[in-house]
């Protein structure tokens, strides 16, 4: 997967950092559209913020809920005025970034499981992103791997493993896996719970660093 074009205003910030070219610690905010018509957010960096909201929100009402990049845009009341109390709230996540390795070697080898596309990770996965293919093992169906156009245009993983599976670094393994499906020119993000002990593990395992925190949302259809 690639984005000749490149990505969204905030995908290019996140593949900034990933490099190790932040966005400036003046805890201020910014906002930028949504990078899908349905999906919207607050990204998070080292002292700065993005909202990709959509124009019905005036940059004074937003300026009125106190979005600075000092924590402000991560309180609770921020994003429950922005979704509103009946809307969709996303748990807060870290988002990981690691370059892709698209030719390089891997085991396991992925393989193309449009039969897992019923699996409730990737139908979560359909929800929220574009493109959305599933990937799994031969001859299993105890892990489940997602890949597609996700926050800010970029590459997005998500993955699952049946409890059967866990414990035994399969998680970090299938990561490692997934890398090789993106060009080295680009990077490939999952986004974790901090509390997803066990998931934060498995993608510092397999090469992926810290770079921005997010939480997306989506207001109740009227």
């Amino acid at each position: 997967m690639t984005l000749a074009d490149g990505p969204h205003p905030v995908g290019r910030m996140i593949r900034a950092a990933a490099h190790g070219r932040h966005p400036p610690v003046d805890g201020g905010w910014e906002r930028q559209p949504p990078w899908r018509a349905d999906v919207f957010g607050i990204v998070t960096f080292t002292g700065h913020a993005v909202l990709c909201v959509p124009q019905a929100w005036s940059d004074e009402a937003l300026q009125a809920l106190a979005p600075d990049g000092f924590g402000g845009a991560a309180d609770p009341r921020v994003i429950v005025a922005l979704a509103g109390a009946d809307g969709f709230i996303d748990s807060l996540d870290t988002i990981f970034a690691a370059p892709g390795m698209l030719g390089t070697p891997a085991a396991p080898a992925l393989d193309a499981r449009p039969d897992l596309a019923g699996h409730p990770r990737a139908r979560r996965a359909a929800g929220l992103r574009d493109d959305v293919r599933t990937y799994g093992l031969p001859g299993r169906d105890d892990a489940v791997v997602t890949l597609g156009r996700g926050i800010g245009g970029l590459p997005e993983l998500s993955f699952e493993l049946a409890e059967s599976a866990r414990g035994r670094g399969l998680g970090g393994e299938l990561l490692c896996s997934a890398r090789t499906l993106v060009g080295p020119d680009d990077v490939l993000i999952a986004s974790v719970s901090p509390g997803n002990v066990a998931s934060t593990r498995a993608v510092l395992a397999a090469g992926f660093a810290p770079v921005a925190g997010v939480q997306l949302f989506r207001p109740a259809r009227r």
